[in-house]
């Protein structure tokens, strides 16, 4: 790639399953990447997306099909929403639910009082606003900081297929666990009674330090817009935008991407943004779905930034 120009062009794989009009803005475009920081610039540009879970410290994906629903404005503008979410998903690899009566797992709300709506959300569906371990963390949660957020709930899925939701929150009893190595007891004894460890959950795993088995998933995704800070908003950046929150839980929404991104259409102060998804987000988003999902986090940060350098390598 030495020397060559990597031309940002409209998602070409999205364009010919949508019908998607290509962003003259935008393809006109480019960006240069050496052959000697290529995969470190994409690597940065990954790593800033990227937000392991609590439990697992791993990477988190659709594991399941994914069911997109949209309210909250005409059945037209909804119905746009979610089919390009379904377009994103498959161009990225992850699987969608062709079932019309299926279960919504990712949750689309456009509202002028998206405040009320969460905190209708906290009283009644705690676990919708994610992982949290005490009240206060709930409460940051539960506060509308942004025109557009979203609350991401995970699950681990052990070696045996096993899924169980991410949570904080006190589970019961616990597990037990034999002594096996008779721990010592202060008497100078040895204590063989079973080890108890309150409210700690456990998952099959095949012991290896780069690939468990062990993997996290999307459990449910809430996406709220404020549609009183929204007004105006062109559909197209304002779906890929969504697109991107309802397939991948972002690091951060506010810092400024180096590299083209839908995702700085939000982001304060910066001069990186792009009217529609562009190919770096769509060559992570292919990255993090072909990505080891059992590995540890390094390895599973080595797949997609691998994912995205070959993505360039065959850009002409």
């Amino acid at each position: 790639m030495s020397g060559k120009a990597i031309r940002l062009f409209t998602v070409s794989l999205l364009l010919m399953a949508g019908g998607m009009h290509a962003s003259a803005e935008t393809a006109s475009e480019s960006v240069t990447v050496t052959a000697t920081k290529s995969r470190e610039v994409l690597g940065k540009f990954a790593k800033a997306f990227e937000t392991p879970t609590n439990l697992t410290g791993k990477i988190a994906r659709w594991e399941r099909s994914v069911c997109p629903v949209a309210v909250g404005q005409t059945p037209n503008f909804t119905a746009f929403i979610t089919q390009r979410i379904k377009y994103v998903a498959l161009a990225a690899g992850a699987r969608v639910n062709t079932e019309a009566s299926c279960t919504p797992n990712i949750e689309i709300v456009f509202t002028t009082t998206p405040q009320d709506l969460i905190d209708n959300v906290r009283k009644n569906d705690p676990d919708y606003l994610g992982y949290v371990t005490s009240s206060a963390q709930r409460e940051a949660l539960a506060t509308i900081t942004r025109p557009i957020q979203a609350w991401y709930t995970t699950e681990t899925v052990d070696l045996d297929g096993v899924r169980r939701m991410d949570s904080g929150r006190r589970l019961g009893g616990g597990i037990a666990m034999s002594n096996f190595n008779a721990m010592a007891t202060e008497g100078g004894g040895a204590n063989r009674d079973a080890i108890s460890m309150l409210d700690a959950t456990y998952a099959a795993s095949n012991g290896s330090r780069i690939d468990d088995g062990i993997h996290s998933g999307f459990n449910h995704i809430l996406i709220v817009i404020d549609s009183t800070k929204l007004a105006g908003q062109k559909i197209v950046p304002l779906a890929d935008y969504i697109s991107m929150l309802a397939l991948t839980q972002l690091n951060s929404l506010d810092a400024c991407q180096q590299l083209p991104s839908i995702v700085n259409i939000l982001a304060a102060d910066c001069d990186h943004a792009a009217d529609g998804m562009t190919l770096f987000d769509l060559a992570y988003l292919q990255g993090l779905y072909k990505m080891g999902a059992g590995r540890k986090l390094l390895f599973q940060r080595n797949d997609i930034a691998d994912a995205m350098t070959d993505t360039f390598a065959k850009v002409k």
